[in-house]
């Protein structure tokens, strides 16, 4: 992710508004992405980020197969 954007890729799923970002020189991890429920926002990978200590983080859990009716739902970061 540090050294540019010649090393990245992006798919689109289904409507095409979700963008999901990945390292085409490694295949790694989804690294980060432009959601299709707030295509305003890009959402990090936590996993990508050195030296984060991920059980330190607070969760928001998120019903992604159902997300239509989810986003319905009050969700507590908005």
């Amino acid at each position: 992710m540090l050294s540019g954007t010649d090393d990245l890729t992006t798919y689109t799923f289904n409507t095409g508004v979700a963008k999901h970002t990945f390292c085409k020189a490694t295949a790694a991890s989804n690294a980060f992405y432009v959601p299709r429920s707030d295509p305003d926002k890009i959402d990090v990978n936590a996993r990508c980020i050195d030296d984060i200590d991920l059980a330190a983080l607070a969760l928001n859990y998120f019903d992604g197969k159902n997300w239509e009716r989810a986003m319905g739902q009050t969700v507590p970061w908005r």
